[in-house]
């Protein structure tokens, strides 16, 4: 199979979910740990437009979750505001179909690409975060000033760590059209 076939098949999720496989586990990594890489992963899947996949990635999160925690992860942030989780990835999955229409990997095309990435992690970030602090229990007499205050050190590694997975994972779609274009395209006999 040439990259064009591939390209063209029905493998390119499965990068997809082995990256949430394999980084969901420590949100924000450490020393042995990648990032967690869920937010690039539902906005990749976007570009598939396919619902049931994002589905599927809902389910394979709280899978993964169920099994860590399992394992002796925390289970600090399962609460009753977990649910906004689902929000929270579909604005991931909705910018990420938005930018699918973009059929160019140029300079200014990937520019307002990174905007809207920006703007959708951010928005993700203020669903999650809000949500969990709203209606989690954990923070019943929180005023504004110290939610703000503890927002400030969570928003940087969130959103750093989303866009860095989203320039890497364009940077491997720009390679790999770069690539089928230089591949010969082989017809079937």
């Amino acid at each position: 199979m040439n990259i064009k076939q591939w390209l063209q098949a029905d493998y390119l999720p499965i990068p997809l979910i082995a990256l949430m496989a394999l980084t969901r586990f420590h949100h924000f990594g450490d020393v042995l740990h990648l990032p967690d890489a869920s937010l690039a992963v539902f906005f990749f899947a976007g570009f598939y437009r396919n619902k049931a996949f994002f589905a599927f990635l809902l389910v394979l999160a709280g899978l993964i979750d169920a099994i860590a925690i399992a394992n002796g992860t925390s289970s600090w942030c399962v609460s009753p505001s977990y649910v906004f989780l689902i929000p929270t990835y579909a604005v991931m999955w909705f910018a990420g179909r938005y930018c699918s229409a973009f059929k160019s990997l140029k300079p200014a095309k990937l520019a307002v690409q990174f905007g809207v990435a920006a703007l959708a992690t951010s928005t993700a970030f203020a669903i999650s975060n809000g949500s969990f602090y709203l209606f989690s229990g954990r923070y019943p007499d929180l005023s504004w000033g110290q939610y703000f205050s503890r927002v400030a050190q969570y928003y940087p590694p969130y959103v750093s760590s989303a866009l860095l997975y989203m320039i890497l994972g364009y940077g491997v779609m720009k390679l790999v059209k770069s690539l089928a274009t230089l591949a010969p395209s082989h017809k079937e006999v």
